[in-house]
C-alpha cells in the first residue's frame, strides 16, 4: 500500500485543497495517533471541513480506489457551510439546530460517554479474551511437550500387519 499512498501524496503535492501525509504512531505521531483513535496499521483518516475529529477509511487500498475516495472529498455539510448541505442533510441537521444550545451540549457529551462506555467495554473484553488465549495456548503447549514423547513411543510399538503373501504359482 506505501507505494500507491506515496504516488497519492506526490499528485497532490501541490494541491490547496487537499493534503496526504502519513504518520508514525510509534515514534514522534504517537500523540496524534492517540488524538484520533488510531490503534492498528494502516489506518486512514480523512478529514472534511469543518470537521475535526476525522473519519476512517474503509475503502480499498489502491491508487485507483483512492483517487478515486480522494475526488468525493470536499467541504462537509454544517450550519457553517450550509451552501454545501443536501435537502436531505439540511432536513437531518434541522433537528439539531432548532435544538437550544445547553440541551445540544447536553446530548452531544451524553452521546460521546455513551460512545466511550463502549469503547471502554469492549477494550477490556479483548484484554479478557488475549488472556484467556494466551493462557489456553500456555496449556496447550505444555500438554503437546509433555505427552509428545510418549505419543512418539506409542506409534513407534504398534505392529504392522504382515502383508498376506501371494500364493506361489508353482508346477
Amino acid at each position: 500500500m506505501k507505494p500507491d499512498w506515496d504516488s497519492l501524496g506526490e499528485k497532490y503535492e501541490k494541491s490547496k485543497k487537499v493534503l496526504i501525509g502519513d504518520c508514525d504512531c510509534t515514534g514522534s505521531c504517537e500523540k496524534t495517533c492517540k488524538r484520533f483513535g488510531v490503534e492498528g496499521y494502516p489506518t486512514i483518516k480523512y478529514f472534511n471541513p469543518p470537521d475535526t475529529e476525522g473519519e476512517s477509511y474503509e475503502g480499498g487500498r489502491s491508487l485507483k480506489e483512492l483517487k478515486k475516495f480522494t475526488k468525493t472529498l470536499g467541504p462537509g455539510c454544517s450550519v457553517g457551510t450550509w451552501e454545501n448541505c443536501s435537502e436531505k442533510q439540511k432536513a437531518e441537521l434541522q433537528p439539531y439546530l432548532d435544538m437550544p444550545a445547553e440541551e445540544l451540549a447536553g446530548k452531544v457529551k451524553s452521546t460521546q460517554e455513551e460512545i466511550e462506555a463502549a469503547q471502554k467495554s469492549h477494550d477490556e473484553l479483548l484484554k479478557s479474551l488475549q488472556s484467556q488465549f494466551e493462557q489456553s495456548e500456555k496449556s496447550l503447549k505444555e500438554l503437546k511437550d509433555s505427552l509428545q514423547p510418549t505419543l512418539k513411543l506409542m506409534k513407534a510399538a504398534i505392529k504392522k500387519p504382515a502383508e498376506p503373501k501371494e500364493p506361489k504359482d508353482e508346477v
